[in-house]
């Protein structure tokens, strides 16, 4: 049976932790070569994954083993660069969010992979939950009929990360998240980059538009990047948008994500947290889920399901295509110029 050749840009933290080791349990995937600059860290990962081939140059690795596809976990700001480079030595792109931090850099990956007949897929984990396929089903079926405003809050337990503390619950992991990745303004910092990405993701998954202008204020954490988001949208059907983003919720709880999208004809809720997702219509003809519980649960599996299925040619959907990625960072562009002018910022 063939595989698809996968190799694995940036390991640090999150590619150790969850990318390396879902490829590794995948039959469909040959996991062909991992990067990392650190020759220190990068023999550790090839030894104790047992992957045979390790390289601290990604450049060297993509003209060596020409591989279908990469997964870029490398840091935020690197994402654009690897993944341009990855396009034009052929290979499909998974980039871990933010896909890039800059409006220009994301237009440009996906303007290159359309150029090239190559996929790009960004890794929002609950895009691929089975009751976020159903309503993204039910929004392109129109069932709420015309957008016109849309609530997207997002919240997690991740003030030490966005504080410049590292972050509790990797102390045990085989590497932990970098301060100067998660928590330095001069390296897209901050929980609108790190976090309220996913909620973006998950929104213009199931809202087809664009973002054209943002008005937005933050507050700063001690690291002096964003604790707290909060926006107002513009998109290019006139729809308006309440966007928020919030890093202080306590340990013990989980994540929240709820959007809900006001139609002409009802409106549609999606709330991870409390695992609902309900269809509202002025007429009645409504459509409640029953999700199982723990199902709202954050995973990140399925994508490089989805990146190995599409090496393959036999995946039906991307949950997460890279217009999705790019619309997410447009908005998370516009957003953080509009909190240090303190005027309407256009996309």
């Amino acid at each position: 049976m063939r595989k698809a050749r996968i190799a694995v840009l940036g390991a640090g933290w999150w590619g150790a932790h969850v990318y390396i080791p879902s490829l590794l349990a995948d039959p469909s995937v040959d996991l062909i070569a991992v990067n990392r600059r650190d020759p220190v860290a990068l023999k550790e990962i090839t030894d104790t994954f047992g992957i045979a081939k390790g390289y601290t140059d990604y450049r060297e690795l993509l003209a060596v083993e020409r591989p279908d596809a990469v997964v870029i976990v490398s840091p935020h700001t690197v994402h654009h660069e690897q993944a341009i480079a990855a396009l034009e030595a052929g290979a499909h792109v998974l980039i871990d969010k933010p896909m890039a931090t800059s409006a220009s850099q994301a237009r440009q990956i996906v303007s290159k992979a359309a150029e090239k007949g190559l996929q790009v897929v960004i890794p929002y984990g609950w895009n691929f939950k089975d009751f976020t396929r159903t309503a993204a089903d039910l929004m392109r079926a129109g069932r709420i009929g015309t957008i016109r405003h849309v609530v997207c809050q997002m919240a997690s337990p991740t003030e030490d990360l966005f504080g410049g503390q590292g972050l509790m619950e990797t102390r045990d992991h085989m590497f932990q998240p970098r301060r100067d990745t998660w928590a330095d303004p001069a390296n897209a910092g901050g929980y609108g980059w790190g976090q309220l990405s996913h909620a973006l993701g998950l929104m213009y998954a199931l809202v087809d538009a664009s973002p054209v202008e943002v008005m937005a204020m933050t507050g700063q954490s001690p690291a002096g990047v964003d604790w707290y988001d909060a926006a107002i949208l513009r998109l290019s059907n006139g729809a308006t948008v309440a966007l928020s983003g919030s890093s202080t919720v306590p340990k013990h709880c989980g994540y929240q994500v709820d959007i809900r999208i006001f139609g002409s004809d009802g409106m549609l809720l999606l709330d991870v947290e409390r695992e609902r997702m309900e269809l509202r219509r002025k007429d009645g003809d409504d459509v409640v889920l029953t999700i199982p519980k723990g199902e709202g649960a954050y995973q990140c599996i399925e994508p490089t399901q989805r990146l190995a299925q599409i090496c393959l040619g036999t995946a039906t959907r991307n949950e997460a295509p890279g217009l999705v990625g790019q619309r997410a960072v447009e908005t998370l562009d516009a957003l953080y110029r509009a909190a240090r002018s303190g005027q309407l910022e256009r996309v």
